[in-house]
């Protein structure tokens, strides 16, 4: 897994028994973060309680999982539902006509995540995404504003 770019504030990260444990060793960073890392605390929580920046975060994280001592917890991050997509297709038509499909999936696959896989703290991103493909101002206006009182339904 890479993590070297992207938003990474709320993901939640696990620790991973291995067999052979002894085998290497860790600076204080990294046993500091390792021990936070319990599968319920988001990285940005783990960045106040050991008072790390994000940028340390990131490179003591993507160490720990090249040593596979951690490991992502997906169910910790509440993805899109259907009905958001269902809804986000029906928005993105009426503007779009019959390209919203692709251009969803374009715009999901320019993200880095696999169809209904999208956290729902990146909503808004990807409505930006897609509204950018809107030529005419007052369509991508009518979309935009659809779309944000949806996510506050959220």
């Amino acid at each position: 897994m890479d993590i070297s770019s992207g938003e990474i504030s709320f993901m939640v990260f696990r620790r991973v028994s291995r067999a052979d444990a002894g085998e290497f060793s860790l600076d204080g960073q990294m046993l500091n973060v390792l021990m936070e890392l319990d599968g319920r605390k988001s990285l940005v929580v783990v960045a106040k309680n050991t008072a790390l920046s994000m940028g340390v975060i990131r490179r003591v994280v993507s160490k720990l999982i090249e040593l596979n001592l951690v490991e992502p917890v997906e169910e910790a991050v509440s993805v899109l539902g259907n009905d958001f997509f269902d809804y986000l297709n029906e928005q993105l038509s009426l503007a779009t006509g019959p390209i919203a499909d692709v251009l969803i999936e374009d715009a999901v696959d320019d993200m880095g995540f696999a169809p209904g896989r999208i956290p729902r703290h990146r909503a808004a991103e990807l409505i930006d995404i897609l509204a950018r493909q809107i030529p005419r101002e007052e369509k991508r206006m009518a979309f935009q504003k659809a779309m944000i009182e949806k996510i506050r339904g959220l």
